[in-house]
């Protein structure tokens, strides 16, 4: 028979068991071990159906619970199933349900093997998400950037050293730096958000405070690769960025974008959500600057109207020489010299 439980992700807390179609009601207290006043004794009632893979979920609770990130109505009711993850209050508290068969004539408190999730349940890195703060979207967390980016993560910083490629094959398989997106999509430590149709990571090497990349699970290569059939995937992606930004602590004081690389160097389509403060170590060089702020980077929309109209994404002739371009700063246009010179002078647009 199957037995459903609530797991704590973000500390090891005892385990909740969910009976079959049984009302389950839990909030703020030593069950959870939550003492956050935000969250009522009473914040959500359950029902597992075990039959059916999944759990029903009630707000009760004044502040929200969620379920991947998108919050549940006062008195609203709504299906968790696993691989998904439900914050119990305002983006805090992180559970995911696991459905277990258990053996034995008596029913006893053997497990089994827990089913496997389709998909990596949803993390920031440090579990909690806290409404996608800083401590788990910013730039020191690692991230995976497309191979513009030439240096490797060491905390906070990023090294000069470029991603090794091997002289005795040039075949792209797994191993391959240009093909590290596919590993780190799959990776919940890596993991800020997913639902059925797109995972989003953090970039490993950010050009700027807040650098996401947004990833469709279905194989789609690169921009070359999309037609009208994925009109409706890059609407949703674009929205899901919208919704991420939303999200961002700082979207009241910095600006974002939201595009793609006319010519990535990283296999896998994947949208760029990035602020325009560019204030990162990890931003090295005249080919980082350029790749985010000429026209080698195309607005989301952009890319949207076009696949609409033309059916597929067009890409000028000429585009790579782009990244060749003088550095300009991107706000007041003014030429700088060098990158240590355009780091200073872009503090002189950052928010007070």
């Amino acid at each position: 028979m199957q037995v459903c439980w609530l797991v704590r992700k973000d500390k090891c807390c005892q385990r909740i068991k969910l009976p079959h179609l049984k009302t389950v009601v839990i909030g703020r207290g030593p069950e959870t071990e939550i003492t956050d006043k935000k969250c009522s004794r009473q914040q959500v009632q359950l029902k597992a159906d075990c039959n059916k893979g999944y759990v029903r979920i009630k707000q009760m609770g004044v502040n929200p619970a969620s379920i991947d990130l998108v919050d549940i109505d006062k008195d609203e009711e709504v299906k968790l199933k696993p691989g998904q993850v439900l914050h119990l209050v305002n983006k805090l508290y992180p559970y995911t349900v696991q459905f277990s068969e258990v053996t034995g004539v008596s029913g006893a408190k053997a497990e089994g093997k827990t089913k496997a999730n389709k998909r990596p349940y949803v993390d920031s890195g440090n579990s909690n998400m806290e409404n996608m703060s800083e401590k788990s979207m910013k730039m020191e967390q690692p991230d995976l950037q497309d191979g513009s980016s030439s240096c490797k993560p060491n905390n906070t910083s990023c090294s000069s050293s470029s991603p090794h490629v091997s002289s005795s094959s040039h075949k792209e398989h797994l191993g391959h730096w240009s093909q590290g997106l596919k590993i780190s999509m799959q990776d919940p430590k890596m993991q800020v958000y997913k639902d059925e149709r797109v995972v989003i990571i953090k970039d490993k090497y950010p050009k700027a405070r807040y650098h996401w990349l947004i990833l469709p699970w279905d194989s789609l290569s690169s921009l070359k690769s999309v037609t009208k059939e994925h009109l409706e995937l890059l609407e949703h992606m674009h929205a899901v960025g919208e919704k991420l930004i939303q999200q961002c602590l700082d979207q009241d004081r910095l600006e974002f974008r939201l595009g793609y690389h006319a010519i990535p160097s990283m296999s896998h389509v994947h949208l760029h959500v990035i602020s325009q403060d560019f204030d990162s170590p990890c931003l090295k060089n005249k080919k980082h600057w350029n790749s985010f702020t000429t026209e080698y980077f195309l607005n989301s929309q952009d890319v949207i109207e076009m696949v609409k109209t033309k059916g597929k994404v067009l890409v000028k002739d000429g585009t790579s020489e782009l990244l060749k371009l003088p550095l300009r700063c991107h706000v007041c246009k003014q030429h700088q010299s060098t990158i240590p010179q355009l780091k200073e002078h872009l503090k002189k647009h950052w928010p007070k």
